[in-house]
Parts: structure tokens; C-alpha cells; sequence
């Protein structure tokens, strides 16, 4: 199995005053579109989870429908509250495990996305920091469980010259 782990696209900026909740900022134009190009050059290269779990965040949520439209399996996205700042790791083991798919992909916030990461391939301690728009890429062999995965990639716009 694989489990992709994706940082939302680049939003507008945090404290901005057309969205004093948080959780509706929206991503940039510029980042939507550069997003979608990351996406297009990681899908030609291999990436194509068949679900997407996403934060209920605006922001990831629209990151999660750019996977969902520029890879070929055009996987359903699933809004998970597991994936809100604070991600709650057993919960998404779960979901993945109860998901029956070969590969997945969270979309969620920093600097969770970096500790979800880490803790998948064995240490929750280590300082994995994914740039907005990375995608990190870990195999699971055999069980779905904290330490059990292998870190095969980690992609960013500026690796794949975007």
C-alpha cells in the first residue's frame, strides 16, 4: 500500500480579513494553478491514489478536488475532522486501514503533515518539513501501522522545477 501525505496548496495569507474563520481561507489563484501542475507532473510520474481523505479546511479541501481532477483515477475525496490541525493519527490509520485501497492520500496542514510522515516511517520525533504543495510518498509492506512504512519519495514544486 501507499499512503500519500499532502500539504495544501499555497492559500492566501494567514490573519487575512476576508476570512476571519480559518478554516474558510481559500487557496491563491497562483497556488491553485501551480498546484495543479505539481499534480500533473507527480501523476506522470506514478502518482494515483484511489481515495483522498482531506481536512474539512477550505483550503485542503480544494487541494484534495486538484488530486482528485489531475490524476487518472480521479479518486473520491472523503472530508476527515482527523485531519484538522492537531491530526489525530490512530483515527487515520483506521480510515485507511477500513478504506480497503492499494493507495490513499491525506491532505492536511504543517506541521502535521511532517509528523504524520515521520511517524508512519518510525520516528515521531524526527523534523520532516513538507513546503506548502509537497507531497510525500511512504510504502506500507505489510501491516498499516506507526513505524511499518518506507519514505519512497518526498516531492515539492521547486524538485520538479515548478
Amino acid at each position: 500500500m501507499h499512503i500519500y501525505i499532502a500539504r495544501h496548496a499555497w492559500a492566501y495569507e494567514h490573519g487575512d480579513p476576508r476570512w476571519p474563520d480559518d478554516s474558510m481561507r481559500e487557496l491563491e489563484p497562483e497556488g491553485s494553478e501551480r498546484y495543479m501542475q505539481v499534480v500533473q507532473a507527480l501523476s506522470e510520474r506514478g502518482f494515483a491514489p484511489e481515495l483522498v481523505a482531506t481536512s474539512p479546511y477550505t483550503r485542503c479541501e480544494q487541494t484534495a478536488e486538484l488530486i482528485s481532477q489531475y490524476t487518472r483515477r480521479e479518486p473520491a475525496v472523503e472530508r476527515l475532522e482527523a485531519l484538522e490541525p492537531g491530526s489525530d493519527f490512530q483515527a487515520l490509520l483506521d480510515w485507511t486501514r477500513q478504506s480497503e485501497c492499494e493507495s490513499v492520500c491525506w491532505v492536511g496542514h504543517a506541521p502535521d503533515v511532517g509528523w504524520l510522515t515521520a511517524a508512519l516511517v518510525g520516528n515521531s520525533n524526527a523534523n520532516l518539513r513538507l513546503a506548502k504543495g509537497a507531497v510525500a510518498s511512504v510504502r506500507m509492506d505489510n501491516e498499516i501501522a506507526p513505524g511499518a512504512g518506507e519514505l519512497m519519495w518526498l516531492a515539492t514544486a521547486k524538485v520538479l522545477g515548478i
